[in-house]
């Protein structure tokens, strides 16, 4: 099955990006298809390589960056919600790009589910 996955929240407020991550993770081992992970509202955050939660922490922005060179993901982080939260591509976590809606918009159409992750 070929799965689009959408965070709205960001790594430290809500567990919607854990979620997200440990889903993603699962799907892509039990042989599903995601060719994006689209990060929008304050999910942007997951991509901001200033990030450094506490050592007991799990750091979810270097995980999404492993994940997503592991498989080859494309991780979109949307432009307008980014510039919102001050982020520009010099910002971003290895493996990150920003672009528009349009990207939301395709992965919707091409995936049989689009499955999101916070409000």
């Amino acid at each position: 099955m070929k799965l689009g996955i959408l965070v709205n929240e960001g790594p430290f407020t809500h567990q919607a990006s854990d979620t997200a991550y440990r889903f993603t993770e699962a799907a892509l081992a039990k042989g599903h298809e995601i060719p994006r992970v689209f990060f929008y509202h304050d999910g942007v955050n997951n991509a901001n390589k200033l990030s450094e939660p506490q050592s007991d922490d799990r750091n979810l922005v270097k995980l999404w960056s492993e994940l997503g060179e592991k498989h080859g993901l494309d991780l979109v982080v949307c432009v307008a919600a980014a510039l919102r939260r001050g982020m520009t591509d010099e910002l971003l976590a290895a493996g990150f790009r920003i672009s528009g809606l349009g990207q939301l918009i395709e992965t919707g159409i091409e995936a049989d589910r689009l499955v999101v992750f916070g409000d």
